[in-house]
């Protein structure tokens, strides 16, 4: 897992600015340093054993749910003709951005745990009966049905394409000219 470093802030203690070396034998930056990395190797560490770990961080990895990211100005947008006052467009913008994230943190926390479960139980249920009932039953119909499979395709090969193929053959002779007068 590739993690960019983009956005961790690092602080460096250069100490005296001297090139000296500390008690361990090893500069106080470097030290900072390789606990930061050793950290974050930690963290990937316990996120390849935990099926939930990868989750908490990117949520929707397929973009399921790309037609949910809306912000304020997708929803409310005043034209340059008709405006409101600075403050209750700012206002407006807070209000909305907080009430769309606790509101939406509040509904999380009521419908989350038993919609999950309704969705486990109703996809456990149609695995089992897609494992043990339809692909067993398709598998044998189409076992038993194999000698129909034989009979219509010969009904195909003997009857049916070549009375076809004549058709085609009496009907391939005709021209159509179309003239423009």
């Amino acid at each position: 897992m590739m993690r960019s470093m983009a956005g961790v802030e690092t602080e460096i203690d250069l100490g005296d600015g001297s090139d000296s070396e500390d008690s361990e034998g090893q500069q106080p930056w470097k030290t900072q340093l390789e606990t930061v990395l050793e950290e974050e190797e930690d963290e990937d560490l316990a996120s390849t054993q935990s099926d939930t770990r990868p989750l908490i961080n990117e949520r929707d990895p397929r973009q399921i749910n790309e037609c949910l990211k809306v912000s304020f100005e997708d929803v409310i947008a005043e034209p340059m003709t008709v405006r409101s006052g600075d403050r209750v467009w700012i206002w407006s913008n807070a209000l909305f951005e907080v009430s769309r994230v606790w509101f939406y943190r509040i509904i999380t926390v009521l419908l989350a745990v038993p919609v999950s479960i309704i969705a486990g139980i109703l996809f456990a249920i149609l695995s089992c009966l897609h494992i043990w009932l339809f692909t067993p039953c398709v598998k044998m119909v189409l076992i038993n049905t194999g000698w129909l499979e034989t009979l219509w395709s010969s009904i195909l090969d003997i009857i049916i394409l070549p009375f076809y193929q004549s058709v085609a053959k009496c009907c391939g002779g005709f021209s159509i000219q179309l003239n423009r007068q």
